[in-house]
């Protein structure tokens, strides 16, 4: 610790020591720095800030129920169920008629957004629990509305590479699911437009072409010796002799 009577700490009315002046030159190019970090990522996301507002307004305009919300990861877009909109019969995973038209209205601002950003669907229900032949659960019935979902999106044109889906079941509601206002609003489908997409593979290199002739050099084996004399192993015999009557073999399975 230094004493309050040292000659390094400024007693008030003294001027600063003069470590004080670097050091707040420090901090103001780093507040810079930052200012300008962020400035350019909101210059890189304006697809994802355009998108986010024209969401926003057709939920003011009450074209569609839900809501949408940006982070750090990406943005997410909620379509939530009400009294008189349903995206699902209740057990099935078949896209009804209100949700082919809710899709028909967002497709235009996803379809921006896919050539840069990869989109997840996620699927999500209420807890009631399910046990059919089809759906052992609402683990399964959830992956399935979101597979259909993703299927529907693909015969619009969405670029496969960009596109997944995934179930939660009833383990992330936004409500609880006491009332069935509340299960309506938690039986939803997100759509996760992620900043950061899946990484391409890398592209292979070109086909390495193989010449049918020896290398002039005098280090190529004899070509002879490459392939065995055609005398050296007899045919192999049949294991079954063909029948010798004028009926057919018979086949090997049903």
């Amino acid at each position: 610790m230094i004493d309050e009577d040292d000659k390094r700490v400024a007693p008030m009315g003294e001027p600063a020591p003069p470590w004080m002046v670097n050091y707040a030159d420090l901090m103001t190019e780093l507040v810079c720095f930052f200012v300008i970090l962020y400035a350019l990522s909101a210059a890189l996301n304006k697809d994802m800030q355009k998108a986010q507002a024209d969401i926003q307004e057709m939920i003011k305009e009450g074209k569609m129920q839900g809501q949408v919300q940006m982070d750090k990861e990406g943005m997410r877009i909620t379509l939530e169920e009400n009294s008189q909109m349903s995206f699902f019969e209740s057990g099935r995973a078949e896209l009804t008629d209100n949700m082919r038209g809710q899709l028909d209205k967002i497709a235009p601002v996803l379809r921006q957004l896919s050539g840069k950003h990869d989109i997840v669907v996620e699927g999500h229900t209420d807890n009631i629990p399910i046990a059919t032949r089809q759906f052992a659960s609402n683990w399964e019935l959830s992956t399935a509305r979101a597979t259909s979902v993703v299927k529907s999106m693909l015969a619009g044109n969405f670029a496969p590479k960009r596109m997944s889906a995934v179930g939660y079941g009833e383990y992330h509601p936004i409500v609880a699911n006491d009332t069935e206002a509340n299960r309506k609003k938690n039986r939803r489908v997100v759509f996760f437009i992620k900043n950061n997409p899946y990484p391409d593979a890398p592209a292979a290199g070109p086909p390495v072409m193989k010449s049918a002739h020896a290398p002039a050099g005098g280090n190529a084996a004899p070509a002879a010796a490459a392939a065995p004399a055609a005398t050296e192993t007899p045919a192999a015999a049949p294991e079954t002799p063909a029948p010798t009557s004028g009926i057919p073999a018979a086949a090997g399975g049903e």
